[in-house]
């Protein structure tokens, strides 16, 4: 064989090779197992995904969940923003100001319901005892964060009276335990280590403070739900059972989960007991409320409105 025909033989593969995966309209390949599509979730180990899990615990039909996990939100945020995922399980704030950005992502369901605490160190024995120490939350855009300020607001504290610090999830319970912030309020199971553990106490249960508060949520690339129509319909259908099953399965439930979150029964069982995974469709009322709070608190300008951002169609159809 010559060095040309070699050279176009090689190309020719390629070719076909490609062909045969399938490109979306920016070029990344577009994945397959056998006739099925594979859709690419992120997440990060924390109980608000756990429908995700539950999802994988069984086969479907015309899809396979490959889940994708991430150490941090800004990580995968990056793969979500980028395409190279289809899909994350993640704070909904942060979606929202990617939205605002220009990235065209859908939020189609909540990852849970409420299962959010405020947890803070024995000592602490009322809201006012917070005047002057350090108080952890994941990111600035979270409901953690409007949680804090809501919850020192009703106290008649201002939040400029507490140091807010942006931690780590999984740094935050050693924090407390050895006196670097007095209190944090994070996803699941990180304020439930601390509560088993005996260093730390809830304070707040979220629904205390905002009922019915959107914090994680299933989102989708616009474009991988207009170019997979018919699967993305089934795919946040079948997210939405398997919430339901959380909720009714018990120890089944609890032995998928531990699958993906490594920590102590007692703690994944306190932290799941907190949780609620019912119901899994966005209001428009709670989103108007979370909106409204992220202009209040300064943290968007324009942040994306319901219509523009929110899609139930997936989960109604």
């Amino acid at each position: 064989m010559n060095k040309k025909l070699g050279i176009f033989l090689l190309a020719l593969l390629l070719l076909l090779t490609l062909a045969a995966c399938g490109t979306d309209e920016e070029g990344a390949v577009s994945q397959t197992e056998g006739n099925k599509k594979v859709v690419k979730i992120g997440y990060l180990p924390i109980t608000h995904a756990a429908p995700l899990y539950m999802q994988t615990d069984k086969e479907y039909e015309d899809y396979v969940i490959e889940l994708v996990k991430f150490g941090s939100w800004p990580e995968l945020m990056d793969a979500l923003n980028t395409g190279k995922i289809d899909g994350a399980s993640v704070l909904i704030q942060l979606a929202m100001k990617a939205k605002e950005q220009g990235i065209d992502l859908k939020a189609v369901a909540l990852g849970h319901r409420d299962g959010n605490v405020l947890v803070a160190a024995p000592t602490i024995k009322k809201v006012d005892d917070l005047k002057g120490k350090s108080f952890a939350i994941p990111n600035k855009y979270s409901t953690h964060n409007i949680l804090l300020y809501r919850m020192l607001q009703n106290a008649g504290l201002n939040y400029e009276d507490v140091n807010v610090v942006e931690l780590p999830p999984a740094e935050m319970p050693a924090a407390l335990a050895e006196g670097r912030i007095a209190g944090y309020v994070v996803a699941e199971p990180f304020g439930a280590i601390s509560v088993a553990l005996e260093k730390g106490k809830v304070l707040f249960q979220s629904e205390e403070i905002w009922p019915d508060s959107i914090d994680c949520g299933l989102v989708l690339r616009h474009d991988f739900i207009e170019k997979n129509k018919n699967i993305a319909k089934q795919f946040v259908k079948d997210y939405a059972a398997a919430g339901e099953l959380m909720n009714a399965e018990g120890d089944h439930a609890h032995d998928v989960v531990a699958k993906y979150i490594k920590v102590d029964k007692d703690v994944l069982d306190l932290s799941l007991n907190w949780i609620s995974y019912h119901n899994l469709k966005i209001e428009a009322d709670a989103y108007a409320i979370l909106r409204d709070s992220l202009i209040e608190m300064g943290l968007s300008e324009n942040p994306p409105s319901y219509e523009e951002f929110v899609d139930t169609t997936l989960l109604e159809e």
